[in-house]
Order: C-alpha cells, then structure tokens, then sequence
C-alpha cells in the first residue's frame, strides 16, 4: 500500500544547503556588505569635498596654535 505522504506530482522539495554552502554565503554577504559600505562611504566623500584644494594641510607640532 502507498503512503498518503507520497506525492507524484508537483514542486519537489529543495535539499538544504550544506552546512559548507551557508557559510560560503554568509561569507560572501558579509564581504559584498564591507565592500557596499566603502563604495557607499567613498561616493558621500567625493561628493562632499570642496573642489580641489592648491595647498596642502599644514600639519606639524605647532599646526594647532593659530599665528597672528
């Protein structure tokens, strides 16, 4: 006698991903994220810096004491 749970017809069910296979996925989610992140961080930066600046900042160990 067949079972009543045993179907013919119809959508089959999907095997689990191996416990291999999601940890490849979240890996890849994970480093497509970062890489998102510094595209999205670079694009805002670009857009928010004032044209090109001639002169370079002046950095040095008396840059903080504003001269005259």
């Amino acid at each position: 006698m067949r079972s009543s749970f045993a179907t013919r017809e119809g959508a089959q069910l999907l095997r689990t991903p191996s416990l291999r296979r999601q940890a490849a996925r979240r890996r890849l989610a994970a480093v497509c994220g970062v890489l998102a992140l510094a595209l999205a961080s670079g694009l805002i930066g670009s857009l928010t810096t004032k044209g090109h600046e001639s002169r370079s900042p002046e950095t040095g160990p008396f840059s903080y004491f504003p001269y005259q």
